[in-house]
């Protein structure tokens, strides 16, 4: 798992019939100040409503992935799982 900020939503009209009524967002990993993290974005299934500028957690596992959908049809690798609230570091 990680933190990344929703940079863009993907409109794809017609997809994986087990992704239909899901939201497919352009993700950032960033660090704990809220910094981007490397160079490359990722497309994410979001089932938590996520949206433009929100802080979320994601996680890129298959196996996490295919417990949280309940099944292993959908081609998905990478979802968001969480909107943060606030991230607080004791140093």
């Amino acid at each position: 798992m990680f933190l990344a900020k929703i940079k863009g939503n993907i409109v794809s009209t017609p997809k994986n019939k087990y992704l239909v009524g899901h939201k497919l967002l352009i993700a950032h990993p960033i660090d704990t100040e809220g910094c981007f993290v490397g160079k490359k974005d990722m497309i994410a299934l979001d089932l938590v409503d996520a949206g433009i500028g929100d802080t979320v957690i994601v996680v890129q596992e298959g196996d996490a992935v295919q417990q949280i959908l309940g099944h292993s049809k959908a081609p998905v690798n990478t979802m968001i799982i969480a909107v943060v609230d606030n991230i607080e570091v004791e140093e």
